[in-house]
């Protein structure tokens, strides 16, 4: 039944982005507006420095955080998620020729080397993608290991749908049925369900809540208000989706939301923390991280389109450049004789996030002046992971990995 219902879910690409995206959408970045303010290659370097604090060589994983301390970094335990994303972007960066500090196969090896961690349907998607991209000959055994059809009714993220996993789980079914191995088990059905979900949990805005599920506290709040993270991850599996199935459906809802990202990103480019899908507004402006603006953001936006034609590259370079000092504070985020890049940019005091959105619903606009806010240093390696997925096929300067901009 999902086969015939996924057959029929056609129509013309080109239809989908004038209906749903208008005259008005995004134009392509014209380089003397907004290009030459972001050497792309240059922060693929700096990813590539910047991962290099996070590893930790005797467990041959990267570390979930690291975070600035007196006497220099300290660093958190290890991560196979973390790791998984920072290898997505690692293989992209190998796929453009350009030799590298890191022993990927043996990092790869570690990470597979048992599974115990995988505690919903989240981590499975991200391990599923990771696989069917990479290495694809682990594949079989990987989906024969895990029961993909009941893991959305055992996994807690599941069964309460939550979005951003929802989405990873989703991508990951797409890339293993782009991967076509040989005796691949059928997940149409489960690939299905898990776009059901992920429409349940739009608004009419375009806008994704955090999760579908019962419960009046958590439809109140949870599934009305989604983050920036549930938005682009559903942008990109719905993009996944419809090229991996072939059908066109899944792209209205991916241009739905990101047109309204886009016409709600920041005067600086900023791709605000939380939305409301019901008024298709901002709700909490902070944290604004780096980690989306020069990371998921680009991965999600180029990939729809990419599958559309519609150009997303004028919001992703204001997006870069908010990162190199075209932001709120006029501070570079970008620390070059660390090797790193501040984490975000948030509230001095936790309370401020609360009255911003206390005063919301009262259609007031409030939003911290300059002295309020902070640069938090710290480092991710699933930001720099999902930079270089995103650039990581324009390589490195020639110099080599150490940045000069």
């Amino acid at each position: 039944m999902s086969q015939q219902y996924l057959a029929g879910m056609g129509g013309s690409v080109r239809r989908l982005v004038q209906a749903v995206a208008g005259p008005s959408g995004p134009a392509a970045c014209q380089t003397a507006s907004c290009g030459p303010t972001v050497d792309i290659p240059a922060l693929n370097a700096l990813a590539l420095r910047s991962l290099g604090f996070l590893f930790d060589a005797n467990e041959g994983l990267f570390c979930r955080c690291a975070t600035t301390v007196d006497v220099g970094f300290l660093r958190t335990k290890t991560s196979r998620r973390h790791t998984i994303i920072a290898l997505l972007g690692l293989y992209r960066l190998a796929e453009s020729g350009v030799a590298q500090p890191f022993d990927l196969a043996s990092i790869r090896d570690a990470v597979l080397a048992e599974t115990n961690w995988v505690r919903g349907v989240g981590d499975l998607g991200v391990l599923t993608w990771f696989t069917a991209e990479f290495v694809p000959d682990r594949l079989r055994n990987l989906l024969n290991e895990f029961d993909f059809d009941r893991a959305l009714a055992t996994c807690v993220d599941g069964h309460q749908a939550r979005t951003r996993w929802l989405a990873w789980f989703l991508a990951g079914i797409a890339h293993a049925r782009l991967a076509s191995p040989p005796a691949l088990p059928d997940l149409s059905d489960v690939a299905l369900a898990t776009y059901r979900l992920l429409q349940d949990s739009q608004g009419e805005s375009g806008v994704f809540g955090h999760y579908t599920c019962p419960g009046f506290l958590r439809q109140a709040f949870g599934c009305r208000f989604g983050t920036f993270s549930d938005q682009i991850h559903s942008i990109y599996a719905l993009t996944a989706f419809a090229r991996a199935f072939q059908i066109e459906e899944p792209l209205a809802s991916a241009l739905c939301c990101a047109n309204s990202m886009c016409a709600l990103q920041g005067e600086m480019g900023q791709w605000w923390f939380l939305y409301d899908k019901q008024a298709c507004r901002v709700v909490n402006r902070y944290p604004v991280c780096s980690l989306h603006q020069g990371g998921t953001a680009p991965v999600g936006l180029l990939a729809l389109g990419e599958a559309t034609g519609q150009s997303f590259h004028e919001p992703i370079y204001r997006g870069l450049s908010w990162m190199t000092g075209a932001n709120e504070l006029g501070k570079d985020l970008r620390s070059l004789e660390r090797g790193l890049v501040g984490d975000s940019i948030q509230p001095k005091s936790r309370t401020a996030n609360y009255w911003e959105a206390v005063l919301s619903f009262f259609g007031v606009s409030s939003k911290p002046q300059a002295d309020a806010l902070r640069v938090r240093y710290a480092a991710r390696p699933d930001h720099f992971g999902w930079s270089l997925y995103a650039f990581g096929s324009r390589g490195l300067p020639k110099a080599g990995v150490s940045p000069n901009v």
